[in-house]
């Protein structure tokens, strides 16, 4: 187990060196590639209720994606974290200019506030069709490697138990982010598909 987490350690330390060597432009222009890939899939135009992460500075831009989401009609669902803890809700993202209003975390992420009630919650309604998942690392056959805090791995169990059952998930990466092989353990969840700006 020490280590697994030894090497996953290892892994992500070199993979941030690898994202934080690209230019903003180069993230933009990658970033639009994944997103113009994402817009023709057939899971996601299919899609009602989808989740979508807020990027950071280090992941696939996601604006224009929830641009899109809201483009379409779809219910938009973003994460709100508990810092505390590996628990971690998807709410529902009301507009563009909601996501504008939302406070920051510590960790710099936006997010809802912990007082905010107001926001539906995806798995006490009706589930989510589609999630996009960030990710530092991923490999070809649908391994990713988190942050090391389990929040994705915890919430997809959480779906597996919902009467909807588990929603496709799809990871959105740079070409810098992809690794021949992510080191797992029993509690990662694969990934149904990555979509990067190499692939056809």
């Amino acid at each position: 187990m020490a280590a697994l987490r030894a090497a996953k350690q290892a892994l992500r330390k070199d993979i941030k060196r690898r994202v934080a060597a690209l230019s903003e432009e180069e993230k933009l222009r990658q970033s639009l590639v994944v997103s113009q890939k994402l817009f023709k899939h057939p899971k996601y135009v299919s899609c009602q209720r989808i989740a979508v992460f807020l990027s950071m500075h280090d992941e696939v831009r996601t604006e224009e994606i929830i641009k899109d989401v809201f483009k379409w009609g779809k219910s938009c669902f973003i994460p709100r974290y508990e810092s505390s803890s590996n628990h971690m809700d998807m709410l529902q993202l009301r507009s563009v200019d909601d996501m504008k209003t939302l406070p920051l975390t510590s960790w710099n992420i936006q997010q809802p506030a912990y007082e905010d009630h107001s926001r539906e919650e995806a798995l006490s309604a009706g589930g989510v069709d589609l999630i996009l998942m960030p990710g530092l690392g991923f490999d070809r056959s649908g391994n990713r490697l988190g942050r090391g805090k389990g929040f994705y791995d915890t919430y997809l169990e959480r779906c597996i138990k919902h009467p909807k059952g588990k929603p496709f998930t799809i990871a959105l990466a740079f070409k810098e982010q992809l690794c021949p092989e992510i080191p797992v353990d029993a509690n990662d969840v694969l990934i149904d598909e990555i979509l990067h700006e190499e692939q056809e």
